[in-house]
């Protein structure tokens, strides 16, 4: 019988949205395997008779409750009303705005789920480009030291160990010597972190944000890597870091020497006068409980057209393409939705991306960011192929609530990451062991969105959480994993090469014999793909159900080919192995 109290629908957010201009998506949930199939009945709220059409919707994916389903809607006015007819066996139930009924609606004008009108201006596109890009995230710091003459007076020799306070001289010429590195490598976009002027190493306590850091360079000398990146195809994006500043921000170091009379006193957020600091908690609002670190008080007008004009030089002066935004979800939403304004209206192809770790919606409706970093994805992969303490059907349940919970457009956009500055380095969650790492790397560079790569990864380099995560690169060819390097270029050039795995078809198969194997199909309608991760240190010989019938497919990394014996396609891995399979019919 069918269950309506787990059925959900409503107009707007990931359930009723516009996939881009002349394109709606509608969704659907129910509890899962309670429904057979749903059908969508839709069309123009003026025009029923001459415009409705009954849509089969598909299955989008399931979790471990409900199963989730979509149809792709093109409405020639730009309007939609619509509800929807759900079945399992011989029963049927109708589900519209005001309810349920065992019968089709006879007044379609009352009642149904409307979607007004697509308004292009409403249409939320994150860039083109981005989810085609595969990033390549730099800690400025620590990746190469290409002048010596703008070393701090305390620089310590390349290599040695890192601290919260210690330097090594990385620099913006050190990464525009090593340009042709990250286009052997095959990224196409740079995300770096803060490069404005501060007293760190990390830069996250800003003193001017309108100064290239003079250790890492000049601002000529960034408008210079920049121009350099965009002839070789390679975009950049900037740390923004617009939710507080550093104790040496001038407007703040007014705060300190004059108190309440300081023409910045409200810049920030003084709770107790003075600001100081009591048992470890500073009377004023701060990143954390950092004192170094005072939150802005964005609700200031000079303070907003300060950041707003901040966000708009770096894109017009030097011509950057777009921003990562640290401690996002802390700054006002009506903050960001002008951030994004300025942004946009300089360059409408700048990608504004969100530092948030959990469920990021009220972001990514439109009218603030085109994508968040997207650390669920990031806690999933841990779970499964570092830690082992999920199976596949759960990694895959994890999946599939995780593209429930978005729009489609939004997470082909976001921005993908197994690791970062912030994190334990990735391979040493896997233990050292290279092959965990590689299945991880397959799955990313397979899947919907942005991938991102953080220094060093691709040579082999470990770490464990800040500061040891944050090493100098390795540029001692004897001390490089060659081998990984290698793979992670073929991962590369696998996603660049086929436009199914950078866009939408994604689905699971289960293979309940090796609860460690994950099976997932990626298609389009340039090429349908299986691709298959055995995350176990045991030999897999099996046979997979065939998704694609009467086909021969073949292996991308060896060239082998397979043919399916009747519905099955049979297998043999070695512990942690992988295939990457293409269907090329008879």
């Amino acid at each position: 019988m069918i269950q309506p109290e787990a059925v959900y629908h409503r107009m707007g957010q990931n359930w009723s949205y516009a996939y881009n201009e002349s394109t709606l998506h509608i969704r659907i949930r129910t509890k899962r395997d309670n429904v057979s199939r749903i059908d969508l009945f839709c069309g123009d709220k003026y025009g029923w008779d001459k415009t409705h059409e009954i849509i089969p919707m598909q299955h989008l994916a399931s979790d471990s409750l409900f199963d989730y389903w979509q149809a792709a809607v093109r409405p020639i006015y730009r309007r939609l009303t619509y509800y929807f007819g759900l079945y399992d066996g011989d029963e049927v139930l109708y589900y519209l705005e005001k309810g349920f009924f065992s019968e089709p609606p006879v007044i379609i004008y009352e009642g149904l789920f409307d979607f007004p009108f697509l308004n292009r201006e409403d249409v939320h596109s994150p860039p083109a480009w981005v989810k085609d890009a595969v990033f390549y995230q730099i800690f400025p710091e620590r990746f190469a030291n290409g002048d010596p003459t703008n070393d701090p007076a305390d620089v310590l020799e390349w290599g040695g160990t890192p601290s919260p306070q210690n330097f090594f001289g990385g620099d913006l010429q050190g990464v525009l010597d090593h340009l042709d590195y990250l286009c052997e490598l095959g990224i196409t976009a740079i995300y770096f972190n803060p490069i404005f002027e501060a007293t760190t190493n990390h830069k996250y306590d800003t003193k001017d944000y309108f100064l290239v850091d003079p250790h890492l360079g000049t601002n000529a000398l960034l408008k210079e890597l920049v121009d350099a990146c965009h002839a070789k195809g390679i975009r950049v994006i900037l740390d923004g870091v617009f939710n507080h500043c550093g104790h040496t921000f001038p407007p703040f170091a007014d705060l300190l020497a004059n108190g309440q009379s300081s023409r910045y006193a409200d810049w920030f957020h003084v709770r107790e006068w003075p600001p100081q600091v009591v048992d470890k908690v500073p009377t004023y609002d701060t990143f954390a409980f950092e004192p170094i670190m005072p939150k802005l008080n964005t609700e200031n007008p000079e303070v907003n057209e300060y950041l707003l004009n901040v966000g708009r030089y770096w894109i017009e002066e030097i011509g950057i393409d777009g921003w990562r935004l640290d401690v996002a979800n802390e700054v006002s939403h009506t903050f960001w939705r002008q951030f994004r304004n300025v942004i946009k209206s300089i360059n409408p192809e700048a990608y504004l991306v969100g530092e948030i770790m959990h469920d990021s919606l009220p972001w990514l409706l439109g009218d603030q960011f085109d994508a968040v970093m997207n650390y669920p994805l990031t806690n999933i992969q841990i779970n499964f192929f570092a830690h082992g303490q999920i199976n596949a059907a759960q990694f895959s349940l994890s999946i599939a609530t995780m593209l429930a919970n978005y729009p489609q457009h939004i997470t082909e956009a976001t921005f993908n990451l197994l690791d970062s500055h912030d994190t334990t380095r990735f391979l040493t969650l896997c233990g050292g062991d290279v092959r965990r790492l590689k299945l991880a790397v397959l799955f990313q560079m397979t899947f919907q969105g942005a991938p991102c790569i953080y220094y060093g990864d691709e040579i082999g380099m470990e770490g464990s959480y800040d500061p040891d995560n944050r090493k100098c690169m390795e540029w001692d060819p004897q001390k490089q994993n060659n081998e990984l390097f290698k793979f992670y270029r073929w991962t590369i050039e696998l996603r660049k090469s086929h436009t199914a795995f950078r866009n939408s078809g994604f689905k699971s198969l289960d293979i309940p014999d090796h609860p460690r194997l994950l099976v997932y199909e990626r298609w389009d309608e340039h090429g349908h793909f299986l691709i298959v991760l055995n995350n176990e240190d045991l030999i897999v010989d099996t046979k997979i159900p065939c998704p694609v019938a009467h086909s021969i497919w073949v292996n991308l990394e060896t060239q082998k080919r397979t043919e399916t014996i009747t519905s099955c396609l049979y297998l043999n891995l070695p512990e942690f192995g992988y295939a990457v399979l293409q269907a090329v019919h008879h």
